[in-house]
């Protein structure tokens, strides 16, 4: 007897439909899988026999192959457990086959019979949706994610009676799960906030330009100066998530399998990767490619701290995510691509030129990649706080009050960019910054000043600029005023190091 099952694998951050071919026959008792399986699923065949035994079923004594088709498509995960084991009860007759063409099926079996959570759910009941399916059967674990698809049914299952109850139509009918809004998208609540920092106002204010414009941003300054606690404050003055934002970043931790009970990913990501990550930890790969801190970055910030410590070639790999928003990777039989649209925020230790030759200090510089240096439009120095800043009793602005000012830059900018492909002023090309960035004649000449006298290239020209427009935003100004410029300037003090 031939059973088909519908579920799903996933390529990159989108799910493609797998259709489980179960047939059981008279033969020589035996199980295999064909349809490139990898270990996990050539495994099943022991949880799904003692699942079965543990849940009252039998397990029949016949010859039992399993095509996973699309054949020629690379398959992993223990998602196949469910629709394998449902394949072969419908052989049994315990209930009609025919319902198994109404729902996409996945989950894992424990061998008690238990549901257990599996990745890429997400992505799955997109495809569910877009396959005109009536509802989705998954673990119970998985609901809160599925969930954020509407107009599907979403079946929550603890087990694989429950499955089979639901199938068999024997009982009243189970009925979907529904969550409320505050289940799904609950408050971003982060445990830091910036008015806990003592002192470096002008650094705090180069973040709050740097995440009104998404721009890239590298601090300079010594140990104990407070980097990392600026760096890891910078998302809780990011405007909040949208939805379509809270779906890319949901689906992105799905198929990387680290949601957990989370359900949904509302708080913007943070990721500071170790100074020995690989290329693949950082970029993403593998035999079947998997996300890196790139893409687990996405709508979100990207902290590496120590950069000179970076190897080269790791950092010269962020050129393509940097430029492109996304990161493909490419093996024999696939080739992936994943989201990447980060804020990247650099730290490092000075060169302090009292102890350095010019020889030292220019070595120490040159570890950092040029293409990657080229890409970040701030740098600011972040200076040691003075004791009276210490033991001051005044807390500094809220996260929340520069949230606010950083949202109404977003707006602004998201009006200018309206049916262009361009939602920050960091991400404006060049053609864009001669329209919308446009300068009087005293703005001019300071950049004039800045080119001649600081050595600025045409590249730190045009970010200066984009720097400029973002600054203007935030003061709700229509024009690049001299003092916009002005200050953008001072966020290129340091190009003379490198």
């Amino acid at each position: 007897m031939l059973v088909k099952i519908s579920s799903s694998s996933l390529n990159g951050i989108e799910a493609y439909p797998v259709e489980v071919e179960v047939d059981v026959s008279l033969g020589l008792p035996g199980f295999t899988t064909v349809g490139l399986p990898d270990t996990a699923i050539r495994e099943s065949k022991e949880r799904i026999r003692a699942a079965l035994k543990n849940c009252g079923y039998g397990f029949p004594p016949r010859k039992i192959i399993v095509n996973l088709a699309p054949a020629d498509r690379k398959k992993e995960g223990s998602a196949y457990d469910l629709p394998i084991s449902l394949g072969i009860l419908a052989s049994l007759d315990l209930f009609p086959k025919e319902n198994l063409r109404e729902c996409l099926f996945l989950g894992e079996l424990a061998l008690d019979g238990k549901l257990k959570p599996v990745k890429g759910v997400l992505s799955s009941t997109v495809l569910a949706k877009k396959m005109d399916f009536n509802g989705i059967v998954i673990p119970r674990e998985n609901g809160r994610e599925a969930a954020l698809v509407t107009d599907i049914d979403i079946f929550n299952m603890d087990n694989l009676v429950q499955v089979v109850k639901l199938l068999s139509r024997s009982e009243p009918p189970i009925s979907p799960k529904n969550y409320s809004s505050a289940e799904l998208f609950p408050d971003a609540s982060y445990e830091v906030d910036f008015r806990e920092i003592k002192g470096q106002h002008h650094v705090k204010r180069a973040l709050e330009v740097a995440a009104a414009g998404s721009h890239n941003v590298l601090m300079i300054g010594p140990p104990g100066a407070g980097k990392t606690m600026l760096a890891k404050r910078l998302p809780t003055i990011m405007p909040p998530m949208t939805f379509d934002e809270i779906i890319q970043v949901t689906q992105i931790y799905s198929v990387a399998g680290l949601l957990a009970n989370k359900g949904t990913v509302s708080e913007r990501p943070f990721r500071s990767p170790h100074h020995t990550i690989s290329d693949a930890g950082l970029i993403g790969g593998g035999s079947i490619p998997r996300p890196g801190e790139v893409s687990l970055a996405h709508n979100g910030v990207l902290f590496l701290d120590e950069l000179p410590e970076f190897r080269k070639g790791v950092l010269d790999d962020l050129r393509q995510p940097l430029e492109d928003r996304k990161v493909t990777i490419s093996r024999a039989l696939m080739s992936v691509s994943y989201p990447s649209s980060f804020m990247l925020v650099a730290a490092m230790n000075p060169c302090e030129e009292e102890k350095y030759s010019d020889g030292l200090r220019s070595r120490y510089y040159s570890k950092i990649s040029k293409p990657l240096l080229d890409r970040i439009d701030i740098q600011v120095e972040v200076p040691k706080v003075k004791f009276q800043e210490i033991v001051s009793k005044v807390e500094g602005e809220s996260s929340h009050a520069i949230r606010e000012r950083v949202a109404r830059a977003k707006e602004i900018q998201l009006r200018r960019f309206a049916g262009k492909r361009i939602y920050s002023n960091a991400a404006m090309e060049t053609r864009d910054v001669k329209k919308f960035c446009p300068l009087g004649e005293e703005g001019q000449k300071l950049l004039e000043t800045a080119v001649t006298r600081l050595g600025f290239s045409a590249r730190a020209y045009t970010r200066v600029l984009k720097v400029a427009r973002t600054i203007a935003d935030l003061s709700d100004d229509a024009d690049i005023l001299p003092q916009h410029v002005a200050e953008a300037i001072q966020y290129r003090q340091l190009d003379k190091h490198f």
